[in-house]
C-alpha cells in the first residue's frame, strides 16, 4: 500500500493530565501472571482509530465525552489507574492499586481529516502527533499504564490514539476496556461484560517444570554469519494488501500433504515468514523463527477463563528452519511447519510457559532471526462507536521492531482482506516488495534465491 509524502500538520496541545477513577476504588496490590510479565511483554502497544463528523452529534466534544467516560470506566478497570511495581530478585509484576489515574492529552489539528487520505493507515506518519508519548510517561515500571489523546481535526473529525502498557492487558482485554468505555459514554450505569482479575489462572505451578518445547525462547550463537543488528539498523516499514486474488495465488503455491487443510492466517504467515527471510539473504546455514501468537481463549486450546478476564492469555510458539531449506522449498514446506506448531498446542504447553518463565528469570523472544506475527483480525478495534459511529479506521498504527500486525481493512475498491504492516532494512524491503508484488500478481512466479557463497538458483515458493 503506498502513499504520498506526509502533511505537515499544525498541532495545538493542551498540558497532559491525569484522569483518575470516578469514586473511590480498591488500595491494595495485584500480582501479575507469569504469562503477563514475561520480557517480551514490557512495552507499550499504540492504538489509533480515525472518526469522521457526525451531524447527530453536532455539538458535542469528543474530548469531554471520552475523557468523563474513562473516569466511568476506570472504576471498574481500576488497577490500569495504578502504577507497576517490581519485586526483586526474581522480577516479578505487582500493580500498586493507589488510583492515581491514567495520562489523558487533549489536541488539535489544523487539517482536514479527509487531506490525510491512505496515510491513517498503518504505517502511520501521524502517530508521534496523535499519540504524543508524555516525557517520563514510556516506562513499564512506576508510569501511567495508560495513555489516551484525543484530536480534533478542523472539519469535525477527531482522533483516539491509545498507548497500553502490555504487561496489563492483551488484545482482547484491549477490546474488553473500550466495549465498556463505549457502553458508559451512552448511558449504561455497568458494562455489559464486567472486568475479571484471576491472574493467578497463568500462575506457574507450585514445583516449575518445563516440559515442553519452547522455540520461541531459543538462541542460537552460531546465527552470526550474517548479523542484523535490529537494534542499530535503519528500518522502514510498509504496509501490504491480501484480498482475495492475493490470498487465491499463495494458496494456488501449496500442495497440501495428505489431504492437510490449511487455514487463511497459516497460508499468509508462511508466504510472508518465506518471502522476508529470502529478502534478508541469509547464509543457508542461519536458523530462521517465525512466532506467532495463538489465544489461549480459542476453542482449539480447550481453556476456560471467565469472558471477563483482559489480562494477556495467548502462547506464542515458533516454527523453527534453516534459512536455506526455507527459501529453496516449496511453501508448503513453510506451511507445514507453521501447522504442526500450531496443533501441537494444548494447555500443558501454557502449563509450561508459565513454568519457564519463573525458572528462566521471565526472559524474552528469541532475536535469532525471529519474525513475529500478531493476528488481530477480531480485536474488534475497527468497531468501537463513541457515539460518532464506527471508525473509518482503527488498530494497531504500524510495526512495532520485528513484530507484525495483521489487520481486517477493506481496500479503496470496498474488498475485505488482510492488512500487515512489515519492518526490514531498506535493500531488503526493496526485494520483499518484489517478490510479494510478483508473486501474487504471477503465481507462477519463482522468487530467486540467492544467499551468500551460494550460486543463484531458482526456487518454488
Amino acid at each position: 500500500m503506498s502513499s504520498s509524502r506526509p502533511l505537515v500538520i499544525s498541532m495545538a496541545m493542551q498540558k497532559p493530565e491525569l484522569v483518575i477513577p470516578a469514586t473511590a476504588t480498591p488500595r491494595e496490590r495485584k500480582h501479575l501472571s507469569d504469562i503477563d510479565d514475561q520480557g517480551s511483554l514490557r512495552f507499550q502497544i499504540p492504538i489509533l482509530m480515525f472518526y469522521k463528523f457526525s451531524p447527530s452529534m453536532e455539538g458535542k466534544d469528543p474530548v469531554k465525552v471520552i475523557k468523563e467516560g474513562l473516569s466511568k470506566t476506570l472504576v471498574f478497570y481500576y488497577p490500569l489507574a495504578g502504577r507497576i511495581i517490581e519485586l526483586m530478585p526474581d522480577r516479578k509484576l505487582v500493580v500498586d492499586c493507589n488510583g492515581e489515574g491514567i495520562l489523558f492529552v487533549e489536541a488539535d489539528a489544523q487539517v482536514e481529516l479527509d487531506k490525510l487520505g491512505d496515510s491513517i493507515k498503518p504505517p502511520c506518519p501521524y502517530l508521534d502527533q496523535l499519540l504524543y508519548s508524555v516525557p517520563g510517561s514510556a516506562a513499564i515500571i512506576g508510569c501511567p499504564l495508560l495513555l489516551v489523546q484525543v484530536t480534533r481535526f478542523s472539519c469535525g473529525g477527531f482522533a483516539v490514539g491509545f498507548r497500553f502498557n502490555h504487561t496489563m492487558v492483551d488484545a482482547y482485554g484491549v477490546k474488553l476496556f473500550l466495549n465498556a468505555l463505549t457502553e458508559l459514554i451512552q448511558g449504561a450505569s455497568t458494562p455489559t461484560i464486567l472486568p475479571v482479575w484471576q491472574r493467578h489462572l497463568f500462575s506457574a505451578r507450585s514445583s516449575p517444570c518445563i516440559t515442553c518445547t519452547h522455540n520461541e525462547f531459543d538462541d542460537h550463537p552460531r546465527n552470526n554469519i550474517n548479523v542484523w543488528d535490529q537494534n542499530n539498523t535503519k528500518l522502514i516499514q510498509h504496509s501490504f494488501f491480501f484480498g482475495n486474488k492475493e490470498m487465491q495465488a499463495i494458496q494456488d503455491q501449496v500442495s497440501p500433504n495428505q489431504g492437510a487443510i490449511y487455514t487463511k492466517f497459516e497460508l499468509l504467515v508462511a508466504f510472508l515468514w518465506k518471502c522476508r527471510t529470502i529478502a534478508l539473504g541469509l547464509h543457508p546455514e542461519e536458523i530462521v523463527h517465525l512466532t506467532y501468537l495463538v489465544n489461549v481463549r480459542g476453542k482449539s486450546l480447550k481453556f476456560e477463563l471467565p469472558l471477563g478476564y483482559y489480562g494477556n492469555a495467548w502462547v506464542s510458539p515458533a516454527a523453527v528452519s534453516k534459512a536455506g531449506l526455507l527459501c529453496s522449498n516449496p511453501l508448503t514446506y513453510a506451511v507445514d511447519l507453521v501447522k504442526k506448531v500450531k496443533d501441537q498446542m494444548n494447555e500443558e504447553y501454557i502449563r509450561s510457559l508459565a513454568d519457564l518463565m519463573v525458572i528462566k528469570g521471565r526472559p524474552e523472544l528469541t532475536k535469532s532471526w525471529n519474525f513475529i506475527i500478531s493476528d488481530n483480525r477480531s480485536a474488534g478495534f475497527d468497531e468501537v462507536d463513541f457515539g460518532w459511529g464506527v471508525p473509518i479506521f482503527g488498530g494497531v498504527p504500524k510495526a512495532i521492531s520485528v513484530i507484525s500486525f495483521c489487520l481486517p481493512l477493506k481496500n479503496n475498491m470496498g474488498e475485505k482482506g488482510i492488512l500487515i504492516a512489515i519492518s526490514l532494512p531498506p535493500l531488503a524491503m526493496k526485494k520483499f516488495q518484489e517478490i510479494v508484488q510478483d508473486t501474487c500478481h504471477d503465481p507462477k512466479f519463482e522468487p530467486a534465491v540467492i544467499a551468500p557463497d551460494m550460486p543463484a538458483r531458482r526456487a518454488k515458493t
